[in-house]
């Protein structure tokens, strides 16, 4: 899954696209480069970001999802209803779900368009309303139960197309020292096969540990890759497709 950001206050900006005619090239060429499908979301996850209302959102978004649509399968990232029903009916393929909020109303939608869903894992009313993560012995098998309950509901309310995301690159605030922050993302993706019990594929978001690789971080989701494909991931969202693709094609020799 490569990224496209229409928010000006992401900071890869590699992936930053400045109005719709540039956001359509970048998805363009990320299918080019190899990605499956392209994520699109029109409000950054910093917690100093501007907030995107609704409106905006789907001023944003919609004009490139039309666009996209036509060529490659399209998710949107949105915790508004109202920008998920304008999404699907523009002809996104999925919803990247980031908020807690009104969630049978999303799913509803969603089953309507005979779209799909990525489930996240969030604590917070949405992604940028997350303040400290409740960190436990066990974290996936928290996940495990926080997936469980929501799968129920989303196949209530008539969607049969899931993927699930443990939500790593969320910003929580006791998170914010890059060692803790860096072992719990390693742990998880190793742990992630645990998940797939739940008959759901998994997606992750690829985090950066930029504290780490610094001047390199352009090569951190590769090295987070090779960890996830370890943990058995389904689907990995990158703003680095060529890079990661690279990783899944050696990974792939081995597997063979």
């Amino acid at each position: 899954m490569g990224v496209i950001n229409l928010s000006t206050q992401s900071w890869y900006r590699e992936s930053v696209s400045l109005s719709a005619d540039s956001a359509i090239e970048r998805g363009y060429l990320l299918k080019a480069q190899g990605a499956h499908i392209v994520d699109i979301g029109a409000e950054s996850t910093l917690d100093h970001a501007l907030r995107i209302g609704a409106g905006d959102q789907q001023s944003a978004l919609i004009p490139v999802v039309q666009a996209l649509a036509q060529h490659v399968p399209v998710s949107i990232e949105t915790y508004h209803p109202e920008v998920t029903q304008q999404g699907l009916k523009a002809g996104a393929a999925l919803l990247n779900l980031t908020g807690t909020t009104q969630i049978e109303e999303h799913l509803r939608i969603v089953a309507e368009h005979d779209a799909g869903v990525i489930i996240c894992f969030v604590q917070g009313a949405n992604v940028r309303e997350v303040q400290d993560l409740t960190l436990e012995t066990d974290m996936v098998g928290v996940m495990y139960e926080y997936f469980a309950r929501r799968i129920e509901m989303a196949e209530k309310c008539g969607v049969h197309k899931i993927f699930i995301d443990p939500g790593l690159g969320f910003y929580y605030r006791n998170l914010q020292d890059s060692a803790k922050r860096v072992q719990y993302q390693m742990e998880t993706f190793l742990n992630t096969f645990r998940l797939r019990k739940l008959g759901w594929p998994t997606c992750h978001a690829l985090p950066h540990a930029f504290d780490y690789f610094k001047e390199e971080v352009r090569c951190a989701e590769s090295f987070m890759a090779v960890l996830a494909l370890l943990g058995k991931t389904d689907l990995l969202r990158t703003h680095e497709v060529p890079k990661v693709r690279a990783v899944l094609e050696t990974m792939g020799v081995f597997k063979n």
